[in-house]
């Protein structure tokens, strides 16, 4: 345990001095956590979003995985999200009426904690 811990700082540390890309904190989070997933069937944007609890040093970190459909395609692009607590709770109660707007309400605002979000301006 105490070796997850250490290797968690170190990763941290590290994405923090620009050496891992998104992509590497993605595949991180989903090793060391099994996500939460809410699939939008009807979303014209939105495939599915997972959510992910990371707990480290006595901390607890909560990600957001949102996958982008992509026009003309069965495949989607991913993006990582660090959120609050209380995210995966009010994106849940949220989504089905509009995956859209519970994503632009409860995830999008925390497009800067990362940097991996994409820029929708």
């Amino acid at each position: 345990m105490k070796k997850v811990i250490i290797l968690f700082i170190i990763f941290l540390s590290s994405f923090f001095a620009n050496s891992q890309t998104c992509e590497e904190y993605m595949k991180f989070v989903k090793s060391e956590s099994r996500g939460t997933t809410y699939t939008s069937y009807t979303s014209d944007a939105i495939s599915k979003v997972t959510f992910y609890e990371v707990s480290a040093d006595y901390q607890t970190y909560y990600f957001a995985i949102v996958c982008f459909k992509k026009e003309y395609s069965i495949q989607c692009s991913e993006y990582i999200y660090q959120v609050a607590s209380s995210t995966k709770t009010n994106y849940a109660m949220n989504y089905l009426n509009s995956a859209g707007e519970a994503f632009w309400n409860y995830i999008q605002p925390y497009h800067k904690n990362l940097g991996c979000a994409p820029d929708f301006e």
